[in-house]
């Protein structure tokens, strides 16, 4: 039997194991025996590559991250070269963000569905160990697209901005995590609310994004409308949030 701590195999096949474990179990409530049982590791493979649980569930995420928080600098970088110095389109930021993620759940050999299950549920439901974990991985993108959002959007408060962008994260999180919230409140239970195939993933963006978008589109509340400038003009108003004047005409996504 070759040795299982040096076998060229064993690091990803580990890491597949514990991602759907933890996507189907949760953090807590995945041992370190199932892992093991089910990857046909003993527990001093695990401790070879990876050292401890908190280190394993890391691993799971950033091999996953590091393609998607690159990928996500990359089609920025190229939106704003081709724009050449004019802000973006609001719907341009959303689906280099947004759209990039759920085109990993289309695609296995990035994590497919089962990854971005894993991501929801976890996001809804985070340790305090990935919590900072996160907060490290997300730090450049979120702040290149934060400002590429207030570009986009001049005449909404940057305030409002940043609400909108965390309620679309929250959509997403929960959208992705499959949980029951809907069967509770409503009786209904979605056909998809667990499925990891590509074409859940086509279903999904086909339903989160048009929803994202309006969000980010809907009208400001009055108060937050006067703190914009009613100097603007041009653009959408279908397209962009607007102020309960007609004034306040924030740039088209």
């Amino acid at each position: 039997m070759p040795d299982q701590k040096h076998c060229p195999d064993t690091h990803d096949r580990i890491l597949d194991v514990a991602e759907r474990l933890f996507m189907a179990n949760g953090y807590e409530g995945t041992s370190m025996r199932m892992i093991t049982s089910e990857a046909e590791v003993n527990l001093a493979a695990v401790n070879y590559h990876f050292g401890s649980k908190e280190a394993l569930m890391r691993e799971v995420f950033r091999r996953r991250l590091l393609w998607l928080n690159r990928e996500r600098i990359v089609l920025l970088d190229a939106l704003e070269a081709a724009a050449a110095g004019a802000p973006l389109k609001p719907s341009q930021v959303l689906e280099a963000f947004f759209g990039t993620l759920l085109r990993m759940g289309e695609d296995p050999a990035l994590g497919g569905m089962v990854f971005l299950r894993l991501l929801g549920r976890t996001l809804t439901e985070p340790a305090d160990f990935i919590r900072t974990f996160f907060a490290g991985e997300y730090a450049e993108v979120v702040e290149r697209y934060k400002h590429a959002l207030f570009r986009a959007l001049p005449d909404v408060p940057q305030e409002e901005i940043l609400w909108r962008f965390h309620f679309m994260l929250g959509s997403m999180s929960y959208a992705l995590a499959g949980t029951d919230v809907l069967e509770i409140v409503t009786g209904y239970e979605p056909g998809d609310a667990m499925a990891t195939d590509p074409a859940a993933a086509r279903r999904l963006s086909a339903r989160v994004m048009p929803f994202l978008l309006a969000g980010l589109r809907a009208p400001l509340p009055a108060p937050l409308a006067s703190l914009s400038s009613p100097s603007a003009t041009s653009g959408d108003s279908c397209d962009a949030p607007s102020g309960a004047s007609s004034r306040v005409t924030p740039s088209p996504a």
